[in-house]
């Protein structure tokens, strides 16, 4: 991004407390979780500032899989949320982490984070909620507080992510970018399109991964984007194969007719 069009975009709709703030203003122990309640999440949300790369991957797995368990919000799930984005821009976690055997990984924990932040989003997206507005024949995010809640919460995280769509390494950028994805649908968000899908144009002109590259040609082409310009051999290869698994699964006669999970 130029700094011309830095000076014209408009301010954040949110802006986060601050990660401690955060955790000492939440009552865990009343938030319910998939396996309890959210008492033993302090201590392994601070962990994922731990300095010791180790010690920051097992918190990874303590601190997030509680509270988005089999692809779903919970109640202490916002609060995790908006800890996580709170510390995007951490030292600790924005720091490249050494690996035992001398070599450097390119910001893991950070990838990690924004990662998670993206797949909630997904699983709270406005297609989750029409799925469920049709299986429980209306009124879903009137009996899911916890989804509303985190949807609720999207201008705030997005104010942390958004930053990081600048960022000097591809993958924190690019993951920053599909993460962002889910979360400008917030309706304070939207006027954010343009700027995301000049990221991923960029994205797609890049190597990036199959999984990024099908999110940002999904993002385009529901922002009506003509991608055809965009698209590499490898994009329509991976469509045609993505119809095809559709195809499949319409045969069984079990009526499946969303795309794989990829």
């Amino acid at each position: 991004m130029t700094p011309s069009r830095r000076q014209t975009e408009p301010p954040h709709p949110a802006e986060l407390l601050p990660f401690q703030t955060l955790l000492d203003s939440t009552d865990w122990a009343s938030l319910a979780t998939a396996c309890g309640t959210g008492e033993a999440l302090p201590a392994a949300l601070i962990l994922l500032t731990d300095p010791d790369p180790a010690v920051k991957k097992s918190a990874l797995h303590d601190a997030l899989e509680p509270v988005t368990h089999q692809n779903s919000i919970y109640e202490a799930t916002v609060p995790v949320a908006l800890y996580v984005a709170a510390i995007l821009s951490h030292p600790a976690v924005t720091a490249a982490d050494d690996i035992r055997d001398g070599e450097t990984q390119n910001h893991p924990t950070l990838v990690q984070l924004l990662d998670w932040l993206g797949d909630t989003a997904y699983d709270a997206d406005d297609e989750c909620v029409a799925t469920g507005e049709r299986l429980f024949d209306g009124g879903f995010l009137d009996e899911y507080d916890e989804m509303r809640a985190f949807r609720d919460a999207r201008p705030a995280i997005f104010s942390a992510v958004h930053p990081l769509l600048g960022h000097d390494d591809a993958d924190v950028r690019h993951t920053a970018l599909v993460t962002a994805i889910p979360l400008i649908e917030h309706p304070l968000l939207t006027r954010y399109q343009a700027d995301l899908a000049y990221h991923a144009r960029r994205l797609l002109a890049s190597n990036a991964p199959r999984p990024h590259r099908d999110r940002v040609l999904d993002a385009l082409k529901a922002w009506g984007h003509d991608t055809t310009e965009l698209e590499k051999a490898s994009d329509i290869a991976a469509r045609e194969h993505y119809a095809r698994l559709r195809a499949g699964r319409g045969s069984w006669g079990g009526g499946y007719s969303d795309d794989p999970p990829f």
